[in-house]
């Protein structure tokens, strides 16, 4: 590749960022900070932090953040030191099934809790059973405990980011340092404690940092909660006034400052020296084979974290079948006629064609885009390309709440991007919003791509008379085919799950993608939760042939794609 073309790809992804990633966020801080004459003022942020309200809005995101985030990890973590150093009988197998979690937005999810934990829920009826409760007065678990319904919720759903960080982190580590540790007698906790957690810190804190920014900005679950005091569903019932209330504007900065300093903070504590992958390891990890009795105690372990991160699964699976599901432990009667009106409902079949097309689109857009970065990151030896790598993986640490208020505020009549909204149809912009968002899969995916090939290949096409990109196209590019698709397929099937930009972003029925058809149902009278719960279903098996596909292709590479 010439030059001048990687110049001109650096200065056409730089443009596209300033445009779609810089100004949306940058325009939602003006509106914080500008009264309606245009004079700068604090006054916004002033009242912000009086009003109990808001300020305990705040409070609760940060305690949804920070215990998620706590929780997630004390999953992920033994999960991965055992599976990264003991081989037993069915680990592939269980390996696979711990990412299942992620194939259902934890939105639907929290549907199927809210089945388990409802006052006439499963569980207070397994109580009422036993004689352990009084049927006339049942306990609501999802009342005052809906904070710590929606962090468990949470933490089920995202263990699995911390698990394949922590994993590519223990697989990136030199053997020899921890056997150098052992000879010097320091062995088990001690060793863990004083060398091997240290040396993955910067892998733990790359899942760390994508948990944190996912369960402090999200919106799903708190409104299928029916939980309004955290600052996401704050913001999401501003947008209806946006016009003339300052506040939630004010609301994205503190959330989007909040997460920064996060980020900021825990790469200097952990991300200046990544000591575990500063090179290749001297020697090859070797698994040791786990006893008949230690191999059934490992499979166990991963038995029962998936079994009780799948409980949330299997509550939207039975109340998808469920033709009545009400004080009972489990369905009275069944029945498959949803999953027939969840695809024939008129709400149903234009939101899975929009979201086929939404998704397509940007999933065409981040290849394109994902390629040529990529390409000059790696190929190349362009002054400032470590910085075009640095702002293609900025979206993993951006709340999607954040970009996704700015890209409407951005395109409200009157706006400099108003010309996005063709009419009334939102594709430009959520298309838009989609490929920023998941940009970073394909860029990570093609780079890996671009590492295990070797340049040589491509020099040797030259010298035989090909043009550079010819030689891209006919040499390179088929060569790194299965890290593109896998990057690809990742960035599809989220992008067809997409929650924070399909509820912010698309506000008439007709143009409503396929989360927002689901929030849309599960607030409907009716069989409108049954409708939800089976095209939450057909999403979920959607998405659990993508992630396995994404797996076999990427292997332990996988992790790496959710790492900023």
């Amino acid at each position: 590749m010439s030059r001048s073309l990687a110049i001109t790809i650096y200065a056409g992804t730089a443009i596209f960022f300033a445009l779609f990633f810089a100004f949306p966020i940058w325009h939602t801080v003006e509106e914080a900070f500008v009264t309606a004459d245009g004079t700068i003022t604090l006054a916004y942020f002033a009242e912000l932090f009086r009003n109990p309200l808001y300020l305990e809005g705040l409070v609760n995101s940060f305690f949804m953040g920070f215990f998620t985030t706590v929780l997630a990890l004390v999953i992920a973590l033994p999960l991965a030191l055992i599976g990264n150093t003991w081989q037993f009988r069915g680990k592939e197998i269980l390996h696979a099934l711990l990412l299942v979690p992620l194939v259902l937005p934890p939105f639907v999810g929290a549907l199927g809790v809210r089945q388990f934990l409802g006052q006439a829920g499963v569980l207070n009826t397994f109580l009422i059973d036993l004689g352990l409760m009084d049927a006339s007065a049942p306990f609501d678990w999802l009342g005052e405990g809906r904070l710590v319904g929606i962090v468990l919720m949470n933490a089920l759903h995202l263990y699995p980011i911390a698990y394949l960080n922590i994993s590519a982190a223990l697989a990136n580590l030199d053997p020899a340092m921890e056997e150098a540790a052992g000879n010097l007698g320091c062995h088990g906790i001690r060793r863990l404690f004083r060398i091997t957690l240290p040396l993955i810190m910067p892998g733990l804190f790359a899942g760390a940092t994508i948990i944190f920014i996912w369960a402090f900005t999200e919106l799903g679950v708190p409104l299928i909660f029916d939980f309004d005091r955290v600052t996401s569903v704050q913001i999401f019932e501003g947008i209806k006034d946006l016009s003339g209330n300052p506040f939630p504007y004010a609301l994205v900065v503190v959330m989007l400052v909040a997460t920064v300093l996060f980020y900021l903070a825990g790469k200097w504590c952990f991300g200046r020296d990544n000591f575990a992958s500063s090179g290749r390891a001297s020697t090859g990890r070797v698994l040791r084979s786990a006893s008949p009795f230690g191999g059934l105690c490992c499979a166990g372990l991963f038995a029962l974290v998936t079994a009780v991160a799948i409980l949330p699964h299997i509550g939207v699976v039975l109340l998808s079948l469920s033709r009545d599901w009400y004080g009972t432990l489990l369905p009275t009667a069944l029945t498959g006629q949803h999953y027939e009106d969840a695809l024939g409902h008129p709400l149903t079949i234009h939101s899975i064609a929009n979201s086929l097309k939404y998704a397509s689109l940007a999933t065409g857009l981040d290849v394109l885009l994902g390629i040529g970065i990529a390409y000059v990151v790696v190929r190349t030896r362009l002054p400032g390309r470590q910085f075009l790598d640095a702002i293609a993986m900025l979206p993993l640490a951006v709340p999607g709440l954040v970009l996704a208020f700015g890209y409407l505020a951005m395109t409200r009549e009157g706006k400099p991007f108003d010309f996005l909204i063709l009419g009334e149809d939102p594709i430009l912009i959520l298309v838009i919003a989609y490929a920023v968002r998941r940009l970073p899969y394909v860029v990570r995916s093609a780079a890996a791509g671009f590492q295990q090939t070797s340049v040589s290949l491509e020099e040797a096409a030259q010298n035989l008379g090909s043009t550079p990109m010819r030689a891209l196209r006919k040499i390179t590019l088929p060569l790194i085919a299965a890290n593109l698709i896998a990057g690809a397929l990742l960035a599809f099937s989220f992008a067809m799950l997409e929650v924070s930009d399909s509820l912010i972003l698309a506000e008439q029925q007709q143009h409503y993608p396929i989360t927002k058809a689901i929030y849309a149902l599960i607030s409907s009278l009716g069989t409108g939760p049954n409708l939800a719960s089976a095209l939450g279903v057909w999403a979920m098996a959607f998405l659990t042939v993508t992630l396995l596909g994404a797996g076999i292709l990427l292997g332990r590479k996988m992790g790496a794609l959710f790492r900023v």
